[in-house]
């Protein structure tokens, strides 16, 4: 959009007056410095001048009329100017209001990270620049000194980099717990997911018992919520496993009304002509059920559990005459004897059946077959109608 603007600018420029200058081009974005409005973390556009952020960075690294001191671990000290790292932390100037004087001097401290990640930090309050290799190695530091001290700004840089390179395996469990304090939970949710996926190779490492020990009931919830997303991921794929085999066994049943109504390439009715060079079928459950109904034909241990096959012929014979819904005009094999058999079969058995033929109709979301029957879903405990 900018670009449009200055190409219009030229363009009114050379139509008016030939002798007026044509404006300067766009800041480059050559430079390796990265800003706290940098335009690859998405926070916004910044028109600072490199000239000006090299001369915050000076008075700075100078310390020119400091007048605060920062002591910091190791025995640090960084230099400051009170009315600039106050004005960009109300933290840290009500720190310089309570700070002892010693002469013109305000002393405060900055302990528990590295003096460097302070000095990227103090840094950071002057010209909102920082360098790529030190966001790298102090990114938790400054994140915990931006919430500490409430930059955020700063701990939105921060919480970008780590979602988007920075977060790994090596230090994902001491993000998680930093994310948690810090009240950064879209940084939480994505460490949690990566301990979640990671689990069994984060569980034996030192970060993982540091956690126990210090956070004992953060770390039972962990596995907790691990043991839960893994029950409910066997569960999903029982689910799915389940919803197959009843779609299955639906096309099956439509596959065996086929065969027995219009016939399928070599096998039908009696009364049907029947031609090699039939029209492709849509069934796929066809070919099996065509061999399974010729053995089922010849075979001579054709009862109930006498073979293998036979008896899968059997229940699907009577899985079918459960679901159809008229078996006067039904032109399967058996389906009105299987009903009268029905009538006097024992609650047991007539119960089971009932369940596998709600579940097997209820697999069909989307227009059922007009052959069978309708299923009920008004409660879980309903039959079919």
């Amino acid at each position: 959009m900018v670009t449009g603007c200055v190409d219009l600018l030229r363009q009114s420029y050379k139509s008016a007056d030939s002798s007026v200058p044509i404006p300067p081009p766009l800041p480059s974005k050559s430079d390796k410095r990265h800003g706290g409005n940098d335009v690859a973390t998405g926070l916004g556009n910044g028109c600072v001048s490199t000239a000006t952020r090299d001369t915050w960075d000076r008075l700075f690294n100078d310390g020119y009329k400091a007048d605060v001191v920062i002591y910091t671990d190791n025995g640090g000290v960084v230099y400051a100017h009170s009315n600039i790292i106050g004005t960009a932390s109300t933290v840290i100037k009500g720190m310089l209001s309570q700070a002892k004087r010693h002469g013109k001097w305000h002393t405060i401290s900055i302990r528990g990270v590295p003096h460097d990640a302070v000095r990227v930090f103090i840094r950071f309050l002057y010209s909102s620049c920082y360098e790529k290799e030190e966001m790298n190695d102090f990114v938790m530091h400054l994140l915990l000194l931006s919430h500490a001290y409430v930059v955020p700004q700063l701990k939105r840089l921060c919480e970008w980099h780590l979602e988007h390179g920075l977060l790994n395996t090596e230090n994902v469990i001491d993000v998680f717990q930093l994310a948690l304090l810090c009240d950064v939970p879209r940084l939480s949710v994505l460490s949690h997911r990566m301990i979640m996926k990671h689990f069994k190779e984060l569980y034996a490492t030192e970060a993982w018992i540091a956690m126990k020990k210090s956070h004992p009931f953060l770390e039972k919830e962990l596995r907790d919520s691990v043991f839960i997303e893994e029950n409910m991921r066997k569960e999903s794929m029982r689910r799915r496993n389940e919803e197959r085999i009843y779609s299955q066994l639906y096309e099956a049943m439509e596959a065996l009304v086929h065969i027995c109504r219009d016939g399928c390439k070599t096998i039908g009715p009696h009364d049907k002509d029947l031609k090699p060079n039939h029209a492709t079928c849509n069934y796929e459950a066809c070919k099996g059920l065509e061999s399974l109904i010729r053995h089922f034909a010849g075979c001579k241990l054709r009862v109930p559990g006498g073979c293998v096959q036979c008896k899968r012929m059997w229940q699907l014979l009577e899985l079918h005459s459960r679901v159809c819904a008229d078996s006067d005009q039904c032109r399967v094999p058996l389906c009105r004897s299987f009903k009268e058999k029905m009538e006097k079969q024992g609650k047991k058995d007539d119960v089971r059946w009932k369940l596998l033929v709600k579940n097997l109709l209820g697999s069909k979301k989307i227009g059922g077959s007009r052959f069978f029957l309708r299923v009920t879903t008004t409660s879980s405990s309903s039959s079919v109608s």
